[in-house]
């Protein structure tokens, strides 16, 4: 099939391939500019550039679709049979949806119509879903309200963190767009109604941990937000990134984030006990607890997250 690719990071970057692989003639990709990066904050392509850039591809980078008359008659020129979009970050207006004979198929990161919106991946971890999935919709002018066309899922566990889910779910949507592209025209199933949730864009500020809640649920927040936006509290008025943990069975009467012991046993709401086993010092990178102890002692009674972080 003749075809556009759109997307932006990693998460889009194994559809390429696989699209690629599967003998597809991508005549173009989307993906948003380069940004600023690293200490020099040179312009970095986005990875899903560089993939394309490393197979031949040639690479368009607007700042917007919307209002783009010119960008959206190139695309209708292109006369594709569809375009795949994986992550892209821009709106795509009504004119392009339609101009592929096929339309546009989204690689959606959920099982919709649950988590629609911006981090699907990170919204099933932090609720405690047991499965999560990817579809592949038939989009519309809505937020990820389309028909869907394919769908798979896999289950999680409490050890799922954002990064495994991300790869796992990265990988299963190359291979159902393959799959749907070889079953073109599919008969799409429109979303139900019931069970429809919707996740917001996440800032740092929702990488606050608040010791008052339960162990479990401080867990899975660790294991949502690492490595981004991050979890963090505050230790003797520093910021401490928290990237990774565990619950450990027992309670407790002390105050929700007091340090129990030399390990790093913290009090959490409820009497819950959580064992830190990954965590990061301003200026350092990210390290096993032992290793964090022997540069920094934390004596048992201390408390965690009693002042706010900097500005």
């Amino acid at each position: 099939m003749r075809l556009a690719f759109m997307g932006t990071p990693d998460f889009a970057v194994p559809a390429l391939h696989a699209l690629h692989a599967a003998g597809h003639d991508i005549v173009t990709v989307y993906s948003q500019p380069p940004r600023p990066a690293g200490r020099g904050k040179k312009l970095r392509p986005s990875p899903v550039h560089q993939a394309a850039e490393a197979l031949g591809i040639a690479v368009r980078t607007p700042l917007s679709l919307r209002r783009n008359a010119e960008e959206q008659a190139h695309f209708r020129a292109l006369s594709l049979d569809a375009a795949v979009v994986a992550a892209y970050g821009l709106i795509l207006p009504v004119e392009m949806l339609q101009a592929p004979t096929y339309g546009c198929l989204n690689i959606h990161a959920s099982l919709l119509p649950r988590w629609r919106g911006a981090a699907p991946i990170q919204a099933a971890i932090l609720a405690g879903d047991s499965e999560s999935g990817v579809t592949i919709m038939q989009m519309d002018a809505g937020l990820d309200t389309g028909a869907m066309l394919l769908r798979d899922r896999v289950a999680l566990t409490e050890r799922t963190t954002a990064t495994s889910l991300h790869d796992d779910l990265a990988a299963m949507g190359g291979r159902l767009i393959v799959d749907a592209l070889r079953q073109l025209p599919l008969p799409g199933t429109r979303q139900p109604e019931t069970g429809v949730t919707t996740v917001q864009r996440l800032s740092r500020e929702d990488g606050r941990i608040d010791w008052t809640a339960p162990a479990t649920r401080i867990d899975r927040q660790i294991r949502a937000l690492t490595p981004w936006p991050g979890t963090f509290t505050m230790l003797g008025g520093q910021v401490i990134k928290i990237g990774a943990a565990a619950p450990v069975p027992g309670t407790t009467q002390a105050a929700p984030g007091t340090i129990m012991d030399d390990g790093l046993l913290v009090a959490c709401g409820g009497g819950t006990l959580l064992r830190v086993t990954r965590l990061q010092r301003p200026g350092r990178g990210m390290m096993e607890a032992a290793d964090f102890l022997r540069g920094q002692a934390i004596p048992p009674g201390t408390r965690l997250g009693m002042e706010p972080p900097d500005a």
